[in-house]
């Protein structure tokens, strides 16, 4: 490792760190914002909105996210509509179709998770709103959907880091993230070990920063949890649902 050449290419990686931090973000946050109505749809007793759902779920996560990130970029570029249509300054913009293609791989994929969470809530605490009368939206919105949310943060920090791991491919449609810095860089040159292992370790520490965040919202939002067993300590903590995830 030349340290004197990571000092001078310091610069570049850090600002494609700063890409990468608004991609990852921006794509969380709407990929988690289209996974709720999809993880309702997926629970839903109604055939009409449970199939279209599930459709979506397998053909995001049985298809390699390049593939999805290519067609949006590569892809609909070919059709003169969309070219013509007032899409066209959004989808011309390699970040834009970076943001849409991540998003909907993580709206398929959180959908998923959180579906499993829904199902995971105590009947207990469903019955219990059914008894006052609430009605299925104001119990999803109330009561299963915090529930649901609290007990899936564990795995959707997972899914977050996944989506971190993820958007290093974003390079491959032009987006100068930080790889894509480190790309250009070893491109220019031709030393591959000081880029590559500095933009590694700058990936650790995105990574670190993702997990210490969710660990304190999990905590913030398990304060009634402690409570409950500083008051009873003989008493067993409430079971936390597990949900697996499916790794891209």
């Amino acid at each position: 490792m030349d340290l004197d050449f990571v000092q001078r290419i310091l610069v570049n990686l850090l600002n494609g760190v700063v890409v990468t931090i608004i991609l990852v973000a921006a794509s969380m946050v709407c990929g988690n914002a289209m996974a709720v109505p999809v993880a309702l749809a997926r629970v839903s007793p109604r055939w009409w909105l449970k199939a279209p759902a599930f459709l979506f779920i397998l053909c995001i996560r049985g298809t390699p996210l390049i593939v999805q990130m290519f067609m949006i970029y590569y892809g609909l570029a070919q059709f003169p509509a969309v070219r013509h249509s007032v899409l066209w300054p959004i989808l011309r913009e390699p970040m834009w179709c970076a943001v849409i293609s991540l998003s909907i791989s993580t709206a398929a994929y959180s959908g998923e998770v959180l579906r499993g969470a829904i199902q995971a809530v105590p009947r207990g605490e469903v019955e219990a709103a059914r008894s006052v009368g609430m009605r299925r939206g104001l119990m999803m919105r109330r009561i299963v959907l915090p529930i649901a949310l609290r007990q899936s943060l564990p795995v959707f920090a997972n899914e977050t880091v996944l989506l971190l791991k993820a958007s290093a491919i974003v390079f491959t449609i032009t987006v100068r993230d930080l790889m894509g810095e480190a790309n250009i860089i070893r491109a220019q040159t031709f030393r591959t070990y000081e880029p590559l292992i500095t933009a590694a370790l700058m990936y650790l520490v995105l990574t670190w920063i993702i997990v210490r965040a969710f660990a304190w919202l999990e905590a913030r939002l398990s304060i009634h949890r402690r409570a409950i067993s500083a008051a009873a300590p003989g008493r067993p903590a409430p079971a936390t649902a597990t949900v697996s995830l499916d790794a891209r």
